[in-house]
């Protein structure tokens, strides 16, 4: 067994989850040279909606923050989350668009790419997973976790063996919404060690309160590496905490061999950082309180909070027991999709429409018709032809990867975005923001920059 490796989400997925990713890189600036002293296997720093955040909210240009990560952190594996053929946006790229995403992400100083798809539709990995590979970087394939009756051990198992045949360096089992038990969490474990020969780690959040019980009994099952967040922005939406975790696991077979005292250091960091964003109103306390829905209604803790707020501005609160009930049906109907961003979303809209309308399917909204179409890949299984044809009304479905029908946009991207573009990644930030990039580039264009082109906070950390 040995030492487990852990994945600290302090500067990604943690304020993600509990402070909607505002975090700014010059918060991070100061306890980096710690963080890159401990020995984590990877720290998570980039990707998911950082990328949105750091240009909408933060007047970031997301790509001088990972180099001013690299800089200032060169002992750490760096690792991002990345959507499949939706990169970090809301629609599917062509090829050409991914591989020089990756290329420069790589570039910029990635090691670690961590590619999920919300249908975990492995046609939609494959482009992904090669880029990386390409490019010298690590392919972790993360596989979205779910529940229902297909989503067996072995659906999990058969699916981590495809990817290990596409050329995942590991693979993650990502609870994005806390729908993981502790048993299962040992059983699913065990089923994917049994199917692959690379290492198998798991990402659970803290929601419904068992994290820290689904990690230990994944441990104990095999498991080689788990993503935990330093205390102060643990628990709640976000993660296990670190030092626990450690703790834990301390003097047993599993020790992680880190140092606890260097943790502590770090978590009085975070601890006044935390107190800034609750007096900030940027936490929310409530966000840290242990919430069972999940387990309960079976969906993610942040789809119950849209279908409440969805349904408070239509009048019908009170209809709520009836759409918790139409969302499995229309799950079904869609083909047993995961509920991860962006489906979620998508079959939790639909549900409210089925039931505010009196009438199933009176209404449909266009992405519940795409994720019929095909338009976002294969879902787990096959939806009804009869089914497929009322919500079509005579379009045709797609059979094929969603991005084969998309022409090379490179170019075209390129040349939309030239008046802006003061370096080559610029074209990526506009592919995935269109209508956001333009306000930030002009921003960005009334800032000052030094001769090596290194803004105000990039000389920060040469003089650490």
């Amino acid at each position: 067994m040995g030492k487990i490796k852990i994945t600290e989400t302090v500067l990604r997925d943690a304020h993600q989850s509990l402070l909607a990713t505002r975090m700014t890189i010059d918060e991070m600036i100061p306890i980096m040279p710690l963080i890159d002293k401990v020995g984590f296997y990877s720290a998570e720093v980039w990707g998911g909606a950082t990328f949105d955040t750091c240009i909408r909210f933060l007047d970031e240009d997301p790509w001088e923050r990972l180099r001013i990560i690299r800089k200032a952190m060169p002992n750490t594996k760096l690792q991002m989350l990345f959507r499949g053929q939706n990169m970090l946006g809301y629609r599917h790229y062509a090829d050409d668009v991914l591989q020089y995403f990756v290329q420069k992400t790589v570039a910029n100083g990635m090691d670690i790419i961590r590619i999920f798809d919300a249908l975990n539709d492995i046609r939609n990995l494959k482009t992904a997973i090669s880029a990386a590979k390409k490019e010298g970087a690590h392919a972790q394939v993360a596989m979205s976790f779910t529940t229902g009756e297909i989503f067996t051990d072995e659906y999990y198992a058969n699916f981590a063996r495809q990817c290990e045949e596409e050329g995942a360096d590991s693979i993650c089992i990502k609870d994005m919404a806390a729908l993981l038990t502790p048993y299962r969490a040992a059983s699913i474990t065990k089923a994917v060690k049994a199917a692959v020969n690379i290492p198998v780690g798991i990402h659970t959040h803290y929601t419904s309160g068992l994290a820290s019980m689904c990690l230990l009994k994944g441990i104990e099952s095999g498991c080689d590496i788990i993503d935990t967040a330093m205390s102060p922005l643990a628990n709640g939406t976000s993660h296990a905490p670190t030092e626990s975790m450690v703790a834990a696991l301390q003097g047993t077979e599993y020790d992680t061999g880190l140092d606890l005292k260097l943790l502590t250091e770090i978590r009085d960091y975070f601890m006044t950082l935390r107190k800034k964003y609750i007096d900030s109103g940027l936490l929310d306390p409530k966000m840290l309180a242990v919430d069972a829905n999940a387990l309960i209604y079976q969906v993610p803790g942040g789809m119950l909070s849209n279908l409440l707020s969805q349904l408070k501005q239509a009048g019908k609160e009170d209809k709520l027991t009836e759409v918790m009930a139409e969302v499995p049906r229309v799950r079904a109907d869609a083909g047993n999709v995961p509920l991860v961003t962006p489906t979620s979303q998508i079959v939790g809209s639909q549900a409210v429409f089925n039931v505010i309308n009196g009438e199933r399917y009176k209404m449909v909204t266009k992405e519940f018709k795409d994720i019929v179409q095909g338009k976002y890949g294969k879902t787990p299984t096959p939806i009804d032809p009869e089914f497929r044809k009322k919500i079509l009304k005579g379009e045709e479905a797609i059979e094929c990867r969603p991005a084969d029908l998309l022409q090379p946009e490179l170019d075209s991207l390129r040349k939309e975005c030239a008046e802006w573009m003061e370096q080559d990644e610029d074209a990526l930030t506009y592919a995935m923001f269109p209508t956001v990039a333009p306000k930030f580039f002009e921003k960005r264009r009334n800032k000052k920059y030094d001769v090596d082109g290194n803004s105000d906070s990039a000389n920060k950390v040469h003089a650490m």
